[in-house]
């Protein structure tokens, strides 16, 4: 299942049963049931290691604090990911292939989830546990903000001076349009301006622009360039008149460029993009690398979270000793409702009302579970939806 495409939205389930007199016989039951007879899903054994119980009150606390942590977990996940596909612009069709945990494509990280003892040491309270998880994607959270602030203004600026050097003849640059020889630059009585003429004031230019003021070097106008709305034309005078030709020239809805030529203002414009294409390119493989190292980190978290709400709430159910089988399951998708149904069924025995609707009104919160009996059911569970690339066809 390594095609990216394949996995674009996918929905899992995390279901977890008190042991019958062995937890594998709860496995087959379930299995033989849901995948074997009725091929209703595809199903796996999600292992969670033996984590320390501690006290029924510190468990009803983390139900609660677990809950809020998976939102925010799974919220950075997906903001890296939307990232990712941001940075990679025109490859973003490539995003589902770069999009991996610890390796593998996410349905393969998820199928054969393995508890990271070397992160999350299981000898750690449940509290410390999520209070690493919660440092960890806080600290990956903060770093993207930086990360994607500093690259984002990268990006403002090349698309500010792009806009420049291709707009109107009002705004744009004209680095790229002037030249030395259009400019009287020897002498210190003249000075060449630079005019923007709506096209269709054209005649009206050609025929005023010697009169606008006195001392303007007679057929000193040229035509420098001209777009589908403007042309621009150079017109030379003596330096005193030169406020007052702006002056006429408003009045006459000719427009003025307030334009220096300098050869090594010109040539440090053009270096800016050319710079500011490098320094793009040179972040981008970094960032890139760091996108995907730290989704990797995001998303394995999120199933440790999971894995951490499924363990709670199992003992918080089903009591102690621990005695229970987490399994994962991939409904085919026409097949949703009666899984339900099957599940509920076969589980009915553990919690009556959750099935019959004879128990707590829907408004009503269960306390410690995190859930509302709108959403509970006779046995632990949760969804897993893989859903990190939009679907856009």
């Amino acid at each position: 299942m390594s095609s990216g495409a394949s996995y674009i939205a996918m929905e899992y389930w995390l279901v977890s049963a008190p042991g019958e007199k062995t937890c594998q016989q709860t496995w087959e039951t379930l299995n033989n049931l849901t995948a074997k007879q009725s091929n209703l899903s595809v199903n796996y054994k999600f292992q969670i290691p033996d984590l320390k119980v501690g006290t029924l009150d510190q468990l009803v606390g983390l139900s609660d604090d677990l809950a809020k942590l998976d939102t925010y977990v799974e919220g950075a996940a997906h903001k890296i990911s939307q990232y990712l596909g941001d940075v990679l612009e025109d490859q973003k069709d490539k995003l589902a292939e770069n999009l991996m945990a610890n390796g593998l494509d996410l349905p393969t990280y998820l199928t054969r989830f393995q508890w990271d003892m070397a992160k999350y040491p299981i000898k750690q309270s449940l509290k410390n546990i999520q209070e690493i998880i919660a440092k960890q994607v806080g600290q990956i959270d903060a770093d993207l903000k930086i990360k994607a602030t500093a690259y984002n203004n990268l990006k403002g600026n090349l698309q500010s001076l792009a806009k420049k050097a291709t707009g109107s003849l009002l705004t744009r640059n004209l680095g790229d349009i002037v030249k030395k020889e259009d400019f009287v630059l020897s002498s210190e009585y003249l000075t060449t301006l630079l005019v923007v003429v709506p096209n269709s004031l054209k005649p009206n230019w050609l025929s005023k622009f010697e009169t606008l003021a006195d001392m303007v070097v007679p057929r000193s106008s040229k035509l420098i360039t001209e777009d589908q709305d403007y042309c621009m034309f150079t017109v030379t005078m003596f330096n005193k008149v030169v406020e007052e030709y702006k002056l006429h020239c408003r009045e006459n809805k000719f427009v003025v460029r307030e334009f220096v030529y300098d050869e090594g203002a010109l040539a440090a414009s053009k270096n800016e993009i050319t710079k500011l294409n490098m320094d793009k390119k040179k972040q981008f493989g970094p960032l890139v690398r760091w996108l995907k190292v730290n989704f990797s980190e995001a998303f394995t978290a999120w199933i440790h979270v999971k894995a951490l709400r499924v363990f709670v709430e199992s003992v918080l159910r089903y009591g102690l000793p621990v005695n229970f089988q987490c399994m994962l399951m991939m409904p085919h998708k026409k097949s949703i409702r009666r899984l339900r149904t099957e599940l509920n069924q076969l589980y009915a025995h553990l919690d009556n009302s959750a099935v019959s609707g004879s128990g707590p009104s829907d408004t009503m919160d269960i306390p410690g579970l995190g859930l509302s009996s709108s959403e509970y059911f006779p046995y632990v569970f949760y969804t897993i939806k893989i859903d990190f690339v939009e679907n856009k066809k």
